[in-house]
């Protein structure tokens, strides 16, 4: 039963009952399930300032763990603004490492480590991690540091010294060494007196564990304890949390299952769905009032995440109008995607919507090229949230400096970035015995290392090795005269090493930088030649944008959590890419519905429209595919959503969204991905042929060479040079005829093959 409002607690003003519940129940174990934008934020600083203002805990008594250091100085800021003062001195309001921190530099001897610790950075982890595995003559190429870091990191995430990693996963790594590699790894630090980040909590539990009286005394400490985002805590986390909490067992835990989506780095959402079983008699308080996106959106959102059954549930719903429906629209490509897409945003904007509130949400990385792209061409200025634009990444500005050698000798900007990368044994000595080399005879550096390997200068092994790049960048230019651009890049990245380089890498990363690298060759297509591929990349990399200037927002739908705007655009909605196949290769069940919580935080972060789109068409690895729109689309609730643009010439039959022929089918009883597999299995006058090869649930279906529209042979009506109007890709002419197949080269869409049935006299 909730307590009596405390004199002069106008921080209690404008809670909503659920809301004030989850603030006044301070006693015992409490989940609050906190749906998107039902205000917990407000309720985790409202409750330390109801604990303080009423005398149950001072602030030093107070535990108080987020995720980043940006949320525990906003809520030190909200506390003051609530209670003044009393609030601000919040000596144990922090992210967990900075918690563990702490602790750890009070009791550090008794884990082995001096006060003065040093807490290294990545740089300095994967240094420290080469020494080892060069010390135990294993070869780095074969498992290198990053694969080491990445192993070791998950055993730290999961709270395992070296002596409990399981036989199996120990042995997994370079032949069965990994866990000698760890015993090392954590030798090595000690001795340096340093510590990780996954050893700011794994020492925790082993200070803990080693010294009870130590751990009363933290229990003792926190009369309170308070974590947000407990969805998404690994393992580590859990049981540090879970021993603190054993003393007073007030523990208010803040979180929505719904949201979990960072299980690739950890996360487990079994954390919050076992919290009651963790701590009997819990109170669980659920948020389920929105106070940011209208009617509609949060029914589809809760339509969509309903299909989950590992959640504990909770229906989100708004006091606001219904609004506009969430609308789904399809394109013939991917290309036709991003201009219709920046076409919806410029309408926008002549209407007077600011470009700061407006976001697009993409599944991969590796979709934005396209997107970035069409925004250069329009004009329309954006951002890229949660790392660098395309073209300004590691991997494509490596790929960039190939192709910049190979078309231009001279760059010597370029050759230095790639001189050894990947690693080839060609290290600053000679590089500096280069550049004297080219000062000397006043030539570049790929014409200086021509004659500097015909000399002694360099050792042997060095000589040899920068005969082969030098013979190497001969051989590719030779090819840019007779083969097409992106073959010649494809064959670049090859034979350098360079894609097998982050074949090898184990991060967590490696995967996107290959499919960047892919989305990277794939672009030259649309290009003449390299010359003309390398100018439009420098134009797009000087594109200028201003600082505080309005923009568009473009980021992936992991960066976009806890992000809101007026108008969200969720494009590549297909099976394969949402949900992702990698996912569900890898995590069956589990992985489709972490997909399905990604999906769920997408539509939640917009306030007044949502638009998803697909496109039927998408090249995959360099071939044309057909796709099918994802089946997270079929489970949006009907009454939520609006069909306002399907390709016809996928379409057969009705659609479940009515109006017009979508590529949805009709039926209720059969998945929207099966319907639509079915319909383009059947080829009749008006349909279109999608090549070799057959679909399969989760993926799209390989095509061999070009997507064609099927032709019956019969004789055309149109005639070369006729001006024609596609209802899709607008007026053109038609450059060729096939009998009733028809090339046409369109206004704005460019070249295209259709069926001359979708085809108006113009």
């Amino acid at each position: 039963m909730a307590s009596l409002r405390p004199q002069g607690a106008e921080y209690l003003d404008g809670l909503n009952p659920e809301q004030r519940r989850a603030v006044e129940a301070t006693e015992g174990p409490v989940l609050v399930l906190a749906g998107a934008g039902t205000g917990k934020t407000r309720v985790l600083t409202t409750r330390i300032a109801h604990l303080i203002a009423t005398g149950k805990a001072r602030p030093f008594d107070i535990l108080s763990v987020t995720f980043t250091n940006k949320a525990a100085r906003e809520m030190k800021l909200r506390i003051g603004a609530l209670i003044g003062p009393a609030g601000e001195g919040m000596p144990w309001l922090g992210t967990f490492h900075a918690i563990g921190t702490k602790i750890l530099r009070r009791h550090a001897e008794m884990v082995g480590l001096r006060s003065d610790f040093t807490i290294l950075g990545m740089d300095d982890q994967l240094r420290l991690m080469k020494q080892v595995i060069v010390d135990q003559n294993i070869d780095e190429k074969r498992w290198p540091a990053r694969a080491l870091s990445s192993a070791i990191d998950g055993w730290k995430n999961r709270g395992l010294m070296p002596e409990q990693v399981p036989p199996g996963e120990a042995g997994a790594f370079a032949f069965g060494k990994g866990g000698t590699l760890y015993i090392a790894y954590q030798a090595r630090l000690a001795t340096l007196n340093a510590v990780d980040f996954g050893d700011l909590l794994l020492l925790c539990l082993k200070l803990w564990r080693e010294n009870p009286d130590v751990l009363e005394n933290y229990q003792q400490r926190f009369r309170y304890i308070l974590v947000d985002e407990y969805q998404d805590t690994n393992v580590a986390q859990y049981l540090w949390l879970r021993l603190l909490a054993q003393g007073h067992r007030n523990v208010a835990c803040v979180g929505d299952d719904d949201q979990s989506i960072y299980g690739w780095r950890g996360a487990e959402v079994d954390n919050i769905l076992r919290f009651e079983h963790d701590f009997p008699g819990a109170v669980v308080v659920r948020l389920e009032r929105n106070y940011r996106s209208t009617g509609h959106i949060l029914a589809a959102a809760s339509g969509l995440i309903a299909k989950n059954e590992g959640r504990l549930g909770k229906t989100l719903h708004t006091e606001d109008v219904p609004g506009e429906k969430v609308t789904v629209s399809g394109a013939w490509d991917s290309e036709e995607e991003a201009r219709q897409l920046g076409e919806s945003i410029e309408s926008l904007q002549v209407k007077g919507h600011p470009l700061s509130e407006i976001a697009v949400l993409v599944r991969i990385s590796a979709q934005m090229r396209e997107i970035e792209d069409r925004f250069v061409q329009l004009g329309l200025p954006y951002r890229v949230i949660g790392g660098p634009r395309f073209y300004e990444r590691a991997e494509i500005r490596d790929a960039l400096a190939y192709l910049r050698v190979t078309a231009n000798p001279a760059d010597d900007l370029a050759f230095e970035r790639i001189f050894n990368t990947p690693k080839r044994g060609l290290g600053d000595a000679t590089l500096q015995v280069l550049h004297a080399h080219a000062r000397a005879r006043k030539v570049p550096l790929l014409l200086a290392a021509r004659g500097l390997i015909e000399t002694d200068d360099l050792k042997p092994k060095a000589r040899s090795t920068l005969r082969a790049l030098v013979e190497s960048f001969t051989r590719w230019a030779r090819l840019v005269e007779n083969q097409p651009q992106s073959e010649v890049a494809q064959v670049i990245l090859e034979e350098s090493g360079y894609t097998e380089m982050w074949k090898k890498e184990r991060s967590a990363d490696a995967a996107g930088r290959l499919e960047n690298l892919k989305e990277f060759v794939r672009s030259m297509e649309e290009f003449p030649d390299l010359a003309a591929f390398l100018e439009h990349v420098s134009l797009v990399m000087e594109a200028s944008e201003q600082e505080g200037a309005e923009r568009v927002s473009l980021m992936t739908l992991h960066a976009a959590k806890g992000l809101e705007f007026d108008t969200v655009f969720l494009p590549g909605w297909e099976d394969g890419l949402f949900p992702n196949q990698r996912a569900l290769d890898e995590s069956g069940r589990a992985g489709l519905e972490e997909e399905r919580r990604l999906a769920h935080v997408g539509l939640t972060r917009a306030r007044k429209r949502a638009k998803l789109s697909f496109a039927v068409n998408r090249r995959i690895h360099g071939l044309w595919s057909s796709t099918v729109p994802s089946r997270f689309i079929d489970e949006l609730p009907e009454d939520a959503v609006d069909v306002v643009d399907a390709p016809a010439h996928f379409a057969a039959g009705a659609s479940r969204f009515d109006r017009n022929p979508t590529p949805f089918g009709s039926s209720y009883g059969t998945p929207g991905w099966q319907r639509a597999q079915e319909n383009t299995a059947r080829n009749g006058t008006g349909r279109q042929e999608f090549g070799r090869g057959t679909a399969s649930r989760g993926g799209p279906r390989q095509i061999e060479g070009e997507l064609v529209a099927k032709s019956t042979g019969a004789p055309s009506a149109f005639t070369i040079g006729m001006r024609v109007f596609h209802m899709k890709f607008g007026p053109g002419d038609v450059a060729g005829v096939d009998g009733n197949k028809l090339t046409v080269d369109f206004d704005k869409a460019g070249r295209k093959m259709v069926l001359d049935s979708f085809i108006q006299p113009g």
